[in-house]
């Protein structure tokens, strides 16, 4: 069985599990479990959704998903994603969903090692901020790759070329 992708990232059959709209942007929320329904239904105003026949289960809410997420998104508009997460207070599973400028400037990604500054000669300041490897092996720095061809000559020269041969390439446009 293969599954289908679904709108907003959602998760094919848990709702809501999804991306839904702010008053400023996004926000991911993930009510993985039937727990989780109930403390954002209180979070965001609506109680009574906890028994409304159409969002009582997850069944319920994946045979609904259009209906729910479009009342979801009308009241999760009337607020900012920040504002949101400061109400849902660790209780609801959700996150802030960042463009890449956020992203990148968000002091997390840089705390945890997610975004480094490396040394490069044409970056601000001799630097640049690059995404750090996800798979890490030690405690190895992360560095830029060199400049395009800068390593041509002793790559080549590994490959068995010499010196004159390359020269050869060189000439005819080959490098």
């Amino acid at each position: 069985m293969v599954t289908g992708r679904t709108a907003r990232s959602g998760h094919p059959s848990l709702v809501p599990s999804e991306l839904y709209r702010t008053s400023d942007g996004w926000i991911f929320i993930m009510c993985n479990k039937e727990k989780f329904w109930g403390v954002l239904c209180g979070a965001i105003g609506k109680p009574e959704w906890t028994t409304h026949p159409d969002y009582a289960s997850f069944a319920q809410r994946l045979k609904h998903r259009t209906a729910l997420n479009a009342a979801l998104d009308a009241v999760l508009q009337t607020a900012t994603t920040a504002q949101w997460l400061e109400r849902f207070g660790g209780r609801v599973p959700a996150a802030p969903v960042f463009d890449m400028a956020q992203a990148l400037d968000n002091p997390f990604a840089t705390t945890s090692g997610t975004i480094l500054p490396v040394s490069h000669p044409g970056g601000r300041n001799g630097q640049i901020r690059t995404l750090a490897c996800p798979v890490r092996a030690g405690a190895q720095p992360a560095r830029a790759a060199p400049a395009l061809g800068a390593d041509t000559d002793a790559v080549l020269a590994r490959a068995g070329y010499t010196p004159d041969q390359v020269a050869t390439l060189r000439h005819l446009g080959a490098l």
